[in-house]
């Protein structure tokens, strides 16, 4: 373990204050949960701690009809997958904050330290990503807000400057008819790191997709975001979903929001995996509402157009993204 010091903030502008002075080499502490991990394998240089636990903003959760869902970035993952209101509006929210880590994990771990560190796996910034979530970042220069799409700047980087902190998290109130849902792949239960994690969110005018924004994570040096605007969606009406015709349509659509400088590898379609359960570790259950976690407002085949989208990603993509030459 480095020589560190520790600090205490109970307001934004005095944690802005000691990071200010602590340079490059202090932290915020939030969790912990990896920071501290990192200083004690002395894979990165801390020398000074800031804990913002007990500032007021950075531990508050609500949520609002009018403007969304405001997550304080020290708010421990127990509380998120607890809350009521996140379990009826932000289904995939919970289902990625329930995987990170154990039990004794997500009573420390946070939204804000697991974006702020910045790991290309890491679970709950695709599902953030997909619901259009945004941090709120407090510095010496003032506050400035971020889509969460376009915070991560590589492995364990972001935008952050020196001095400047994630306060909370803002994601707005889902459409009337939308749904969103998370996955990941990992290959046996005991590993905790994903070999690839999607989340996706659409929202619907009947049976047709008007609105999509896709995540997936662990196959780029950040969380890679497709989006479409409903031009851009062409996806046609549909009686029930056994292939995946239609998603491979959408899902070219989005992957043309990829840099055209990268390699945008075709989706690869046939038949919905069979076997998935078995090669996938099941996230979408019937523990938030009676259709589970992708949203009890949608009909049947917009839950099956929702988790097909994601599986198309989920399962067919990570092995071609993974090998294209990234240019960031």
């Amino acid at each position: 373990m480095q020589a560190l010091t520790y600090e205490r903030a109970s307001t934004v502008a005095e944690a802005i204050a000691l990071l200010k002075d602590g340079g490059p080499t202090a932290r915020v502490l939030a969790g912990g949960t990896d920071v501290i991990v990192l200083a004690r394998e002395r894979r990165a240089e801390i020398d000074r701690f800031i804990d913002v636990k007990q500032i007021p903003e950075t531990m508050a959760l609500s949520f609002d009809a009018s403007d969304g869902l405001s997550v304080g970035a020290a708010v421990p993952c127990y509380r998120i997958y607890g809350d009521e209101s996140v379990r009826e509006h932000y289904p995939a929210l919970i289902a990625a904050t329930r995987v990170i880590g154990g039990t004794a994990v997500q009573g420390r771990a946070s939204l804000g330290g697991n974006l702020c560190n910045s790991s290309p796996a890491a679970d709950s910034i695709p599902a953030m990503i997909a619901l259009g979530a945004v941090a709120n970042i407090a510095g010496p220069d003032g506050e400035r807000v971020v889509a969460v799409e376009q915070f991560c700047t590589g492995p364990g980087q972001n935008v952050l400057e020196t001095g400047e902190f994630v306060v909370s998290i803002q994601l707005p109130p889902p459409a009337a008819k939308s749904g969103a849902g998370w996955e990941r792949f990992i290959p046996r239960n005991e590993m905790d790191i994903a070999v690839t994690n999607a989340a996706a969110s659409l929202e619907f005018e009947g049976e047709t997709v008007v609105s999509a924004r896709v995540a997936i994570g662990a196959v780029g040096p950040t969380p890679i975001f497709f989006g479409a605007n409903p031009a851009e969606v062409r996806h046609g009406e549909k009686k029930g979903l056994r292939a995946l015709k239609d998603e491979e349509e959408l899902g070219r659509d989005l992957l043309g929001s990829l840099d055209p400088e990268q390699k945008r590898p075709a989706v690869i379609s046939a038949e919905a995996p069979s076997d998935i359960v078995t090669r996938n570790v099941p996230h979408v259950t019937d523990e938030v509402g009676p259709q589970g976690l992708i949203g009890e407002h949608l009909t049947a085949d917009q839950r099956d157009t929702l988790r097909a989208l994601i599986r198309v990603y989920v399962d067919r993509l990570p092995e071609e993204l993974a090998e294209a030459e990234w240019d960031r």
